[in-house]
């Protein structure tokens, strides 16, 4: 079976550093799905704003290819130390390399170059990433309140504080900048990094940001021009 992209991912997000590890964990977080010329018409997403969640489905294009797939990952919520069963997690390292996430529609926005434009919130894709299918969340069918989540369940999670000094806050466009924040509190460094004399570098939007974490509290250090 050969499948090819219907559309891709624009976000100010530019590389795997720094992306939300899963969907809805940066509600503010706006991207715009630009459809392939092909499917680029109104007549294609008839009804699509009737529903609040869609279904992505990607592919994690950075990742190198591989003619192995690893039978067993270790996820960053168990800190990057225990392995799991491949098919127990939400690794981009699969045997085929197809990522699922569920994201808010914000807006449909007819442009006359690009045709339709998705406007979503909350994705966990980069930018440049290619969608190969898109479909409606539906409550009655996709939702389950009582459900068990494994190994997520038995580890706690807790955000950073981030500090940002105005002086540096003021070269960030102010409608992104609570963006920026709530990306940074996800904690972009692998879960087995522990350095706090270390500077992270994370691309986001045309800028380098540059941060350090000391315990719970990530402060950025300097936001450099691409």
């Amino acid at each position: 079976m050969e499948i090819h992209p219907i559309a891709f991912f624009h976000s100010p997000l530019k590389s795997k550093f720094g992306i939300p590890r899963q969907s809805g964990l940066v509600s503010e977080l706006t991207g715009r799905i630009v459809l392939e010329p092909s499917f680029r018409q109104a007549e294609a997403l008839r009804g699509l704003e009737d529903f609040d969640y869609l279904w992505l489905i990607w592919g994690f294009s950075a990742n190198p290819p591989s003619n192995e797939a690893s039978l067993t990952v270790r996820p960053p919520r168990l800190g990057g130390n225990r392995r799991m069963g491949v098919f127990a997690t939400r690794s981009p390292f699969r045997p085929n390399p197809l990522g699922l996430s569920c994201v808010r529609l914000d807006h449909v926005e007819n442009d006359g170059h690009e045709g339709p434009v998705i406007f979503v919130k909350g994705a966990d894709l980069m930018d440049g990433t290619p969608i190969y299918d898109i479909k409606p969340y539906v409550a009655y069918a996709d939702a389950h309140a009582d459900a068990r989540s494994g190994f997520v369940d038995q580890t706690a999670w807790q955000p950073l504080q981030v500090e940002i000094p105005d002086s540096l806050a003021a070269s960030v466009p102010a409608d992104q900048l609570d963006v920026l924040k709530a990306v940074l509190a996800q904690d972009p460094r692998p879960r087995y990094h522990n350095d706090p004399q270390r500077i992270y570098g994370m691309p986001f939007l045309d800028f380098d940001i540059r941060f350090q974490v000391v315990g719970l509290t990530l402060t950025v250090v300097a936001i450099v021009n691409n």
